[in-house]
């Protein structure tokens, strides 16, 4: 079984690699998300391993972020999961 770490890089590396990283800009993804600007930050330096602090993710960032895609929480744990 992964390693909680594991895991959470592994939400931030999709998130940032299928959704931020193809925004306008990182401010505009957070707008349309209904997030802070400094949580897209985070889970992109988590994603790209810049980042020297733990980032545990609120679910209800999560489903935020999962709703403004018309993505469940179901489907998205479906791609996470290798």
């Amino acid at each position: 079984m992964e390693d909680e770490k594991d895991i959470i890089v592994d939400i931030c590396k999709y998130i940032y690699l299928n959704w931020i990283s193809k925004a306008e800009s990182q401010r505009d993804f957070a707008s349309k998300c209904g997030v802070e600007e400094s949580t897209v930050r985070r889970i992109k330096n988590i994603a790209l391993g810049t980042s020297k602090t733990d980032y545990n993710m609120s679910l209800k960032t999560l489903i935020k972020i999962c709703q403004k895609r018309q993505m469940t929480l179901e489907d998205f744990f479906g791609n996470i999961n290798r």
